[in-house]
């Protein structure tokens, strides 16, 4: 198979990755990386050297293609299927660039930070971080809950990339600040994109790792 994707079932950004290659049916075959294996980890820096994943790479054309957001990029322009991940409008790709880097700034990067702090040994935490970073979710939160009362997806009506930075990124923070019934709107969407096909796939290869998942 020409395409591989270099990866880990509990990166929120492989996630991403993921849904879009399930969005566009590209076939591909998933090449698991352990972190804590000497091997697996110098093949990956090999690939990337800044040693993290999704890693994209088409054996047949020599490509490799690193970041969850220029993975999508690549698929949105190259191997475009019944489902837009960018549309052709100037003015929504605008848009779902921009929701696509708001969902990485602002709830990604946050949960990744609380989750990092989670790891550190006893008398390297770093609370002020994680109470900036629960702060900034907190915000997120309240912008997304405003807009998403206005339509379907993160942008208007049709799925797209945004929603596939999106998901992970929720399902994250949901586990870390439980959105119960302050965000209706937010919550309500999150609950669509739990239902959408693509997703509901990386969820269930994702499950049998979750219990490693320091939430």
């Amino acid at each position: 198979m020409a395409f591989k994707l270099f990866m880990h079932p509990l990166s929120s950004y492989c996630h991403k990755a993921l849904i879009g290659l399930y969005e566009t049916e590209l076939p591909f075959e998933s090449v698991v990386v352990d972190l804590q294996n000497e091997a697996e980890r110098a093949a990956l820096v090999k690939l990337w050297p800044m040693g993290k994943f999704p890693v994209l790479q088409n054996a047949d054309r020599s490509m490799t293609l690193a970041e969850s957001t220029t993975i999508l990029e690549y698929l949105a322009e190259h191997h475009r299927s019944k489902v837009a991940l960018i549309p052709r409008d100037p003015e929504v790709a605008r848009e779902v660039r921009f929701r696509d880097r708001f969902m990485d700034l602002y709830v990604h990067t946050p949960v990744q930070q609380i989750v990092g702090d989670r790891l550190r040994p006893a008398g390297q935490k770093d609370p002020v971080g994680v109470e900036r970073s629960r702060a900034t979710m907190t915000t997120a939160f309240e912008v997304l809950e405003a807009e998403l009362s206005k339509h379907t997806w993160a942008v208007g009506e049709a799925f797209s990339m945004a929603d596939c930075s999106a998901a992970p990124a929720i399902f994250y923070a949901d586990k870390l600040m439980p959105l119960g019934d302050r965000y209706p709107s937010l919550r309500a969407y999150f609950d669509r994109l739990l239902a959408r096909p693509s997703y509901a796939r990386v969820l269930r290869e994702a499950e049998p790792y979750f219990a490693m998942f320091p939430g």
